[in-house]
């Protein structure tokens, strides 16, 4: 989360395959404004929406959260939000072929934010394949499991000689370490 740093402020959050919402709960606690989980187990689903609620009944301006409980993929195909989101997090099962299926909707779907960033959890054994709609931002490896950084490359100009985007003002600035693609290990 520190990684994220100023971009936690004020935030939309998707987590994607949410489990016990501790993602959304961490995003809720560092100022996001909001936080939508989708979870397809019922009973994560109902321990998820337990756990949202109570941090969001502690912090003034009251947040806003949804749990839904569906498939991740099924629930993206139907794109329907009136808030795009700034930070999606997505922690399938490492062994699912969910990656690149959900990359897709996201890429091609209303669901993004135009500075929005992909953060995919993942094992450090296996990187994720995804289509050639997303550039990376960032990687960090922690032991067994790994962070991918991505945004979209349509947020990117045509007819730059590199990937980062125009580099302006001072979100830019806080955001540059972020956009500077590096791989960091930590032995946990």
């Amino acid at each position: 989360m520190s990684i994220l740093g100023s971009r936690l402020n004020g935030c939309y959050w998707l987590d994607l395959c949410s489990g016990s919402g501790v993602m959304g709960c961490e995003a809720l606690q560092r100022g996001a404004r909001g936080v939508v989980a989708i979870e397809k187990n019922p009973a994560c689903a109902r321990i998820c929406t337990k756990n949202l609620q109570t941090v969001a009944e502690s912090l003034k301006p009251k947040p806003r959260i949804r749990v839904v409980r569906k498939n991740v993929v099924s629930w993206l195909r139907q794109c329907r939000t009136k808030q795009p989101f700034n930070i999606v997090y997505f922690d399938p099962p490492y062994k699912s072929d969910l990656y690149s299926q959900v990359a897709v909707h996201l890429s091609h779907g209303c669901w993004l934010d135009q500075d929005a960033l992909l953060v995919c959890e993942h094992s450090s054994s296996k990187s994720p394949e995804l289509n050639k709609d997303w550039v990376v931002m960032d990687q960090r490896k922690y032991g067994a499991s790994s962070l991918l950084m991505l945004s979209p490359r349509a947020h990117f100009r045509s007819g730059d000689t590199d990937s980062m985007p125009p580099q302006t003002g001072l979100r830019a600035s806080q955001e540059l370490n972020l956009r500077q693609c590096r791989t960091v290990g930590v032995r946990s």
